[in-house]
């Protein structure tokens, strides 16, 4: 669809000069409701197949998208000298910050995959003023370490051979890594053991199991006041659906869960038609919370 797409770099306040890329997408007749935040998954970016595909159902409906590069990720990784993880949540407060003034109606977040876990991390401290109407999250692992050991199984080994080895680049470009953490990240061969060597010592934690432990969205679920849509699948690969199953009897009244037999990892493609069901039901939800 026909758009007006700006770029926009948007400082980090965190005294390290970084700074991370967004692309702001409008409809050509402009654009209504609140502004839609969409933020990738791991090794993702702007222009993952997802993002952009969500990006188009938005723009269809009239509303406008922010596509958000997390810190390092994509085209942020030239601004970077850091690198996201689940718990970096002030990067999206100044990101919001930034576009505040351009989203009268608020902001609606969509966080897929990693991205969901920064934003569950993210809604209980974001301030009001910045009017989050609403989120939701597509295949989140809200239990990071049931995920990490899914990961583990032998049928995903591709999988996490990629993840890892991905992750491994993008931290040795980083000029903050110790000699302990380099041999370390040298030798770690699955996601818990890069998680040990860099991500958790790097954002201030002992382990990957306290990094796990603080970030996980499970624990944020119950300090989140906004509605809030969680859309999982049973059958998903990498994310096992126990945690999801847990939750299902005691959410809090301002949180909807939507726990499909299939869908795969931010898959949900099926006869319903072309657009991926995950956007269909977001879109369901946001004419909810507007009605």
């Amino acid at each position: 669809m026909p758009c007006i797409t700006q770029t926009r770099l948007v400082a980090l306040s965190d005294g390290t000069g970084d700074r991370m890329m967004v692309q702001l997408d409008t409809p050509q007749e402009g654009g209504q409701g609140p502004l839609i935040v969409l933020i990738h998954g791991l090794m993702g970016c702007d222009h993952s197949a997802y993002m952009l595909a969500a990006t188009r159902f938005h723009l269809l409906r009239g509303r406008r998208v922010l596509r958000v590069n997390l810190r390092g990720a994509g085209p942020s990784a030239k601004y970077a000298t850091r690198f996201y993880f689940a718990g970096c949540w002030p990067d999206i407060l100044a990101v919001l910050d930034d576009l505040s003034s351009e989203a009268p109606e608020g902001f609606f977040l969509t966080g897929f995959s990693l991205g969901g876990s920064v934003t569950l991390n993210a809604l209980p401290n974001l301030p009001e003023r910045l009017r989050i109407v609403g989120a939701a999250t597509v295949s989140t692992p809200i239990d990071p370490m049931a995920a990490a050991v899914r990961l583990m199984e032998r049928r995903n080994a591709l999988y996490e051979w990629a993840f890892t080895s991905e992750m491994k680049r993008s931290y040795r470009r980083l000029d903050i890594l110790t000699p302990e953490m380099t041999d370390r990240l040298d030798r770690a061969k699955t996601i818990i053991a890069v998680d040990d060597a860099a991500t958790a010592p790097l954002h201030g934690y002992p382990d990957a199991a306290t990094y796990y432990d603080a970030t996980s969205g499970q624990r944020m679920i119950p300090r989140i006041a906004v509605p809030l849509l969680l859309i999982h699948a049973q059958d998903d690969p990498w994310i096992p659906p126990a945690p999801y199953l847990a939750l299902r009897d005691s959410l809090p009244s301002n949180v909807s869960l939507s726990l499909t037999r299939r869908g795969g990892h931010v898959g949900f493609h099926g006869t319903h038609g072309p657009e991926a069901w995950h956007d269909l039901r977001i879109d369901a939800f946001l004419r909810e919370i507007a009605a």
